[in-house]
């Protein structure tokens, strides 16, 4: 049976896999060696491959009002941006299960940011799949 830890890491690349391609991106896939990303995936609108480290959310809203992620490796040393270029937090809860993209900027902790906080921002990828949002994004990067 399957440790606990490992069955919702992979959980949440699962999440993240399927957020990614909700929202354009395509090629998802995990590398074949041991890197220090876990996915990558091919940018929807210029074609380029990013690397995607996928984290699970602290949920510390009762105590501090935010969620965070880890940002560190397993030597405790954060990751930069020659190791991954995103982070892909997914939070898991009893009734809902939600994933959010930033960039990765070489600290060992991101909090969630208030509204209007700018460079800070988290993106909620959707997780429902939407043909016609898939259709438009094509027919845009056609046209580039």
């Amino acid at each position: 049976m399957a440790h606990k830890e490992e069955t919702i890491g992979m959980f949440a690349e699962t999440i993240a896999r399927a957020a990614l391609m909700a929202a354009g991106w395509s090629g998802v896939g995990k590398p074949d060696t041991k890197e220090a990303y876990d996915l990558t995936a091919a940018d929807p609108f210029s074609g380029e491959i990013k690397k995607f480290q996928v984290k699970t959310i602290r949920d510390r809203r009762k105590k501090r009002d935010t969620l965070t992620v880890s940002g560190r490796k397993n030597t405790g040393k954060p990751y930069t941006k020659a190791d991954t270029d995103y982070f892909i937090g997914v939070l898991i809860e009893a009734d809902v299960t939600k994933a959010y993209m930033f960039e990765c900027r070489g600290i060992t902790d991101y909090w969630m940011p208030k509204r209007n906080e700018g460079k800070r921002e988290w993106t909620e990828l959707k997780l429902n799949l939407d043909r016609d949002f898939l259709a438009a994004i094509e027919n845009e990067a056609e046209a580039v």
